[in-house]
């Protein structure tokens, strides 16, 4: 309210002009969402209609916080504008604030202090002090009631404007909340129906996600029990060291990293995982910011693999068996007519003299050699036959081929067949299993023996090239058609007559050599011959890397 005696101009109703303005005012917040774009438009159009040297808005709203806008009579914004501890004292409840004006720069509100005369409008929401719509005038005679009773009547249709804004913004808020926490749980329910185990860490190392699959097993551990915590504490039966350097790797090339895994569960149970760690990107920077760790229970196709490697093993076993009974069948002859000359010679009353002496120690010696020969025949085809347990070392891959090759002599099938090695020396070692490297070989080398009926030269060739271990195993047969020649890996696949060939010999070979981290290439040319390669990593300590 206005001061007993100050100077004022003559005071009179609202104008035409006035009511325009307001109802102007009103519509032109009519399609204002948001209380910031509500406070800006008011103190634009007061300002100017009023003349004022600066005009300001400043209301608390719940769930919004404050709300302000202030600017001068060019229009300009004005920035830090507020009496900020002044406001604060002026806005408590009691008592009741009403409109007043003042002349007292120590009493004004707004820090400019430019300006003569500042006009002070509460506004009320829900019958609460809530804020002030200020104005500043340069000088006393630029006030008039008429100012005060429009300045008042604007405070009106701008609480009602920020109310229905604000009560818009909170709708439109919550809603977004809603879809939010919908999405959130979506998301999570995707995660946690996936047939596999997964969490999420960030560059920290924390745990920012952990499925519901994560949460059974032997190791699984309730999500609400350890997001925000390390994954080194929550996985404390994996080696420290080896987790972080799988999870370094990944967060510094950005490439996916897979890994073969073994367990036993509570029953005893062998279970195989493959463990694949995924970086994750921020789209805007391209920076990886956190890495998903996916573990799939791959048990079901890890023995079924097993399963078919034991019947190309046992298919493999009989094609040698062939081979070594008609190698066996010889000394065994030598053996058999040596013991009959023997028993015929001991009837006779033979090997009483010197000379028929030294007939009855040639007779032993041979068929002691000849007996030798036939245990070593039989041990290369058990060391062969065998089930041994998967066990991966450092391995020298040319100690593989010679015994493979020293197996395969049996099974050459013909005196017209070579069999060359061209093994280099001082081969870096390989890390993989030595039973299954051998398998492999000899499934390469068995088909190769196939492809030359006629006979031809089989060729073992070990070498290294870069940070790799290669084998390459070639033949000078009948070799591949080209439109076969995409179909050779696939299992079952043989362009062998039926019964000579099960169509699993490449299909095993290649699931080994991927198995361990290998490639397998092949080159052919028909009527000229074929080359297998299979090229390993090279062995490097784990620490190494």
């Amino acid at each position: 309210m206005l001061a007993s005696g100050f100077s004022r101009k003559q005071v009179s109703l609202p104008e035409i002009d006035d009511l325009k303005f307001l109802s102007e005012l009103s519509r032109s917040l009519v399609d204002k969402v948001h209380p910031k774009k509500v406070a800006g438009q008011v103190v634009e159009a007061l300002c100017q209609k009023l003349q004022a040297k600066v005009c300001a808005l400043v209301v608390e709203l719940d769930n919004l916080g404050l709300v302000s806008s202030a600017v001068d009579r060019r229009g300009n914004r004005i920035d830090e504008f507020l009496r900020k501890e002044r406001f604060r004292h002026w806005i408590k409840p009691l008592p009741p604030q009403v409109s007043f004006w003042t002349v007292e720069k120590d009493e004004f509100l707004l820090s400019a202090s430019d300006y003569e005369l500042e006009y002070v409008s509460p506004i009320h929401i829900n019958s609460e002090v809530k804020g002030a719509l200020i104005v500043g005038f340069e000088s006393k005679e630029d006030f008039t009631e008429i100012k005060a009773i429009l300045i008042d009547t604007t405070v009106q249709i701008t609480t009602v404007s920020l109310n229905l804004s604000a009560h818009y913004v909170n709708a439109i808020d919550f809603s977004l909340s809603q879809v939010k926490e919908e999405s959130r749980n979506f998301i999570e329910s995707i995660l946690d129906a996936l047939p596999v185990s997964l969490y999420v860490v960030d560059r920290d190392y924390r745990i920012v996600a952990w499925n519901k699959n994560r949460e059974m097993g032997l190791q699984g551990v309730p999500k609400e029990e350890v997001i925000g915590r390390k994954i080194f504490e929550v996985l404390n039966r994996y080696p420290e060291r080896e987790l972080w350097l799988e999870l370094e790797r990944v967060f510094r090339t950005g490439k996916i990293q897979r890994r073969e895994q073994k367990t036993v569960d509570a029953e005893g149970n062998t279970k195989y995982w493959l463990i694949s760690k995924v970086p994750m990107r921020d789209q805007k920077t391209g920076e990886i910011t956190h890495v998903i760790t996916i573990g799939e229970d791959v048990t079901a196709r890890i023995e079924a693999i097993h399963a078919i490697a034991r019947a190309e093993k046992l298919a493999a076993v009989g094609r040698l068996a062939a081979g070594v009974v008609h190698e066996i069948n010889n000394p065994l002859a030598t053996i058999a007519a040596c013991a009959e000359s023997l028993e015929n010679r001991l009837k006779e009353g033979a090997f009483r003299d010197p000379t028929e002496a030294e007939d009855l120690c040639e007779y032993l010696s041979l068929i002691r050699s000849e007996a030798f020969r036939c245990k070593v025949i039989t041990n290369n085809l058990l060391d062969f036959s065998r089930v041994k347990p998967a066990n991966r070392m450092p391995i020298d891959v040319n100690l593989v081929v010679r015994a493979s090759a020293r197996l395969l002599e049996h099974q050459k099938r013909s005196e017209k067949i070579s069999i060359i090695l061209d093994l280099q020396d001082e081969l870096p070692l390989i890390n993989a299993d030595e039973g299954q490297i051998q398998q492999a070989v000899i499934a390469l080398a068995t088909n190769a023996i196939d492809a030359m009926p006629k006979g031809g030269t089989l060729t073992f060739r070990t070498f290294s090239d870069s940070d790799r271990v290669e084998i390459e195993v070639r033949d000078t047969g009948c070799g591949i058609p080209p439109d076969d020649l995409p179909k050779i890996f696939e299992p079952f696949f043989t362009t062998k007559e039926v019964g000579k060939g099960t169509g699993l010999g490449l299909a095993v070979c290649y699931g080994i050599v991927t198995e361990h981290q290998g490639r397998l290439t092949v080159r052919s040319k028909p009527g000229e011959g074929s080359s297998f390669t299979m090229s390993f990593p090279a062995y490097k300590n784990l620490a190494d890397e």
